[in-house]
């Protein structure tokens, strides 16, 4: 089972125009949709983990790879 990059970019809560990506590693197995879909469980732990950034979207590739899942924005979690 190999590991997969999920890929988030938060913005921060004071200032929604400062956003950075962070990696997360998804190892739950499957393919890159299954990782995006999956997602949001992770996602949501991260962001109250870290509750001065919100979730604004996220992509899963496989580390060192050009393939790429991407899904569109989603709520922020709270």
């Amino acid at each position: 089972m190999n590991p997969i990059d999920l890929i988030v970019t938060v913005c921060a809560v004071l200032s929604p125009t400062m956003c950075e990506e962070t990696h997360l590693v998804f190892s739950g197995g499957g393919s890159l949709r299954q990782c995006a879909m999956a997602a949001p469980p992770y996602i949501a732990q991260w962001v109250g983990e870290h509750p001065k950034w919100t979730a604004v979207k996220w992509r899963c590739e496989y580390p060192h790879s050009n393939d790429k899942a991407d899904v569109g924005k989603t709520t922020p979690a709270g």
